[in-house]
C-alpha cells in the first residue's frame, strides 16, 4: 500500500520501515486526524570540510510534546539543533525547516528566538557578575516609552519567572554566587521570559545530581501541561524513558528511526540498540581485582577554603587512601567538595588556606603547581573540559601532547612535530575520536570527542594516579564503555583511578570502593559489596541532618 494512503487515513510514520510500525492518531473529538506538528525538518544536510555532518535527516515534533533526540557523540544532534535555530543559517545547510506550517529561513539566533524557539546549550550563557534579572534580560531588556531600561519590571518579571520555575534566590543575585542547578533554572526562566513556544535543550542534566534532574524534568511535564513543546538531547537514557513521548535516533548524521514512547517505560536497551546499531549486553566492562597492598596515593586531614571568600571552608578533615590496582569514587550532591578537593590536591590548582598532607607511594609530597604534580605522576581530568581542559582554538595534535611536551621534543626544546602528530593518531585511533585530521582545531569537535582528546591528553603523560572528574558527562553509551575499559587498563597495570560522578549506577558499576562526601566533608566509606544507592543516599542525608543539627 502506497504511503501517501496512509497519511490520508491518518495514520503516522514512527518509523522509517514498515507501516506497522506507524500510530494512528485521533483527534479529541474522535476523528482521525493528521498529527499537528509544530517542526518538521526535511531532508537536511549540512557538510564541514572533509566531513557530512548531517545527512538528508528528517526530523518531526508533535505540538505539546517532548521529544528526545538521541545519538552518540558526533551523530549530528548538536548540530541539527544549531540550524533549527539558525547559529547555523538559512544557505549554510540545505533541505527545509517548516515552523508552524511555514518555511522558515533564520538568519541568527534572534530570527528563531521572535518564533518563539529558544536554544539552551550544555555550556550555559550566563555572565557570572551580572545578577539573575541582568542576565535574564540581557538582549531583551524591559524599557519604558523612552527607551530606558526599567530596572523594577526587569526585577518583578525575573522574580516572576524565577517562581515559575521553582527557583527560590532573589533576582538580585549575583550569577557566580549560585550554584549550577540553580544556573540551570535561571536559563529555563530567562526561555521562559522569551515567551517560548518550542525548548531545546541540550544535556540539561549533565551539571545535575538524581535529585536536581528529575525536579528538572518533573518541570518539563509541568510545561507540556501548559502547551510548551520541548526537544531534549541527553545521553542519560532513563531520563528519557522517564519523560520523553518520542525518541528520535540519529546515528552518522542520518535518521535511523523514531520511537514512541506513550506509556514513558520504554527499555533504555532498545534506545541503546538505535543508537549503536548492536545489542550491548553490559555497560561495564569486567576486570579481575587484582588490588595492591601497596598505598599510591593518601591524604590526611585536608582542609580547603575558598579562593576567594576565604572564610569559607569548602573541605575540612578529608582523609582517604587508594591502592595501586584500584578504582575509588566520590559520591555526593551538588556543593558537596568533590571538585575542590580534587583541584586543590593537584598542585594546589584551587583553594586557599590549603592545610593536610599528600602521600604519593608512602612518602609525604609538597605539589606548588600543576606541573609539580603531574611530575610526580598525579592527574587530573576536570570536569569542565572547555575551560580549563583544552585548548580549543589548537589542533587536536597539540591538546594531546600539552602535558608533556618533552615526551614530543628533542633535548633541546623544540618540538617533533611529525612525532606530535603520530602520536596524536595513535591516541585518536585508540579512543575512536570521530574527526577528519588531527589537524582539526578541537572546538570543532562534538563534546563526546573533545572529552576523548581531554583524556587522551593525560594517558600521554603516563600518571600513575589519574583523577577523572565526572568523565563521562555528555558522553554517550558506547563511548562510556570505552572510557570504562581504559580506567580498567591503566588498573590492570598497577595504577590508580579516582573517578567523581553524579551517576550512582556509573559509580556502583566500576568502583571498588566509594566514599561519600556531603557538604566538604566525608559522609561514609562502601565497599564494592557494601554500596547501594539507598546506602548512599542514606549515609548524604544523614551528615546533613547532623550538620543542620550542630550549626543549631
Amino acid at each position: 500500500m502506497p504511503r501517501s494512503f496512509y497519511e490520508k487515513t491518518g495514520f503516522i510514520a514512527y518509523s522509517n520501515k514498515e507501516p506497522a510500525a506507524w500510530q494512528k492518531k485521533v483527534s479529541s473529538r474522535g476523528g482521525i486526524r493528521l498529527s499537528d506538528y509544530i517542526l518538521e525538518m526535511k531532508s537536511i544536510v549540512k557538510e564541514y570540510p572533509g566531513v557530512k555532518a548531517l545527512n538528508n535527516v528528517n526530523f518531526k515534533v508533535e505540538r505539546g510534546e517532548i521529544h528526545a533526540l538521541v545519538g552518540e557523540n558526533g551523530a549530528g544532534k548538536s548540530t541539527l539543533m544549531k540550524v533549527l535555530s539558525g547559529e547555523i543559517p538559512h544557505g549554510q545547510y540545505t533541505g527545509q525547516v517548516v515552523y508552524n506550517g511555514q518555511e522558515c529561513k533564520f538568519a541568527n539566533l534572534k530570527d528563531s528566538e521572535k518564533e518563539g524557539i529558544v536554544v539552551i546549550h550544555q555550556e550555559l550563557a550566563l555572565i557570572p557578575e551580572l545578577t539573575i534579572a541582568e542576565n535574564m534580560f540581557l538582549g531583551n531588556e524591559r524599557r519604558n516609552g523612552m527607551g530606558v531600561i526599567n530596572w523594577n519590571e526587569t526585577y518583578k518579571q525575573a522574580q516572576e519567572a524565577m517562581q515559575r520555575v521553582g527557583l527560590k534566590e532573589t533576582s538580585s543575585v549575583l550569577i557566580k554566587d549560585i550554584g549550577t542547578g540553580k544556573q540551570q533554572l535561571v536559563e529555563i526562566a530567562k526561555a521562559l521570559s522569551k515567551n517560548v513556544k518550542l525548548l531545546v535543550l541540550d544535556e540539561p542534566t549533565s551539571s545535575l545530581n538524581e535529585e536536581d534532574s528529575k525536579m528538572l524534568l518533573d518541570m518539563l511535564l509541568g510545561f507540556k501541561k501548559e502547551g510548551v513543546t520541548s526537544i531534549i538531547i541527553t545521553h542519560k537514557l532513563n531520563e528519557v524513558a522517564y519523560c520523553a513521548d518520542n525518541i528520535t535516533v540519529l546515528r552518522d548524521g542520518s535518521t535511523i528511526e523514531t520511537i514512541p514512547n506513550p506509556e514513558h517505560n520504554i527499555d533504555e536497551e532498545r534506545i541503546i540498540k538505535g543508537m549503536v546499531g548492536r545489542e550491548l549486553t553490559d555497560r561495564y566492562p569486567s576486570r579481575e581485582h587484582n588490588i595492591s597492598d601497596e598505598v599510591l596515593f593518601e591524604v590526611k586531614d585536608w582542609t580547603v577554603y575558598h579562593p576567594v571568600y576565604t572564610e569559607k571552608c569548602m573541605d575540612k578533615n578529608i582523609s582517604f587512601k587508594v591502592h595501586a590496582g584500584e578504582i575509588i569514587g566520590f559520591s555526593g550532591l551538588q556543593g558537596a567538595g568533590r571538585t575542590e578537593l580534587a583541584k586543590s590536591l593537584f598542585g594546589k590548582s584551587y583553594g586557599s588556606r590549603i592545610s593536610g598532607h599528600e602521600y604519593i607511594k608512602g612518602k609525604e609530597v609538597f605539589l606548588k603547581n600543576e606541573r609539580d604534580a603531574i611530575e610526580h605522576g598525579l592527574a587530573y581530568a576536570t570536569e569542565d573540559r572547555k575551560t580549563d581542559g583544552l585548548v580549543l582554538s589548537d589542533t587536536i595534535a597539540w591538546n594531546t601532547t600539552m602535558a608533556k611536551m618533552e615526551k614530543v621534543s628533542s633535548k633541546w626544546g623544540i618540538i617533533d612535530t611529525a612525532k606530535e602528530k603520530r602520536v596524536a593518531e595513535d591516541y585518536a585511533k585508540a579512543m575512536k575520536t570521530k574527526t577528519p585530521s588531527v589537524d582539526q582545531h578541537v572546538g570543532n569537535l562534538s563534546g563526546g570527542n573533545q572529552q576523548k582528546v581531554l583524556l587522551s591528553k593525560w594517558l600521554f603523560a603516563d600518571p600513575d594516579i589519574l583523577i577523572l572528574d565526572e568523565p563521562t558527562r555528555g558522553i554517550d553509551v558506547g563511548a562510556k564503555y570505552e572510557i570504562y575499559g581504559i580506567m580498567n587498563d591503566m588498573v590492570k597495570e598497577g595504577k590508580a583511578v579516582i573517578m567523581i560522578s553524579s551517576e550512582l549506577p556509573e559509580l556502583l558499576g566500576m568502583c571498588d570502593r566509594i566514599y561519600v562526601m556531603n557538604e566538604g566533608r566525608m559522609a561514609g566509606e562502601f565497599s564494592a559489596e557494601e554500596a547501594t544507592q539507598e546506602r548512599i543516599m542514606s549515609a548524604i542525608l544523614s551528615n546533613s541532618n547532623d550538620t543542620k543539627e550542630a550549626q543549631a
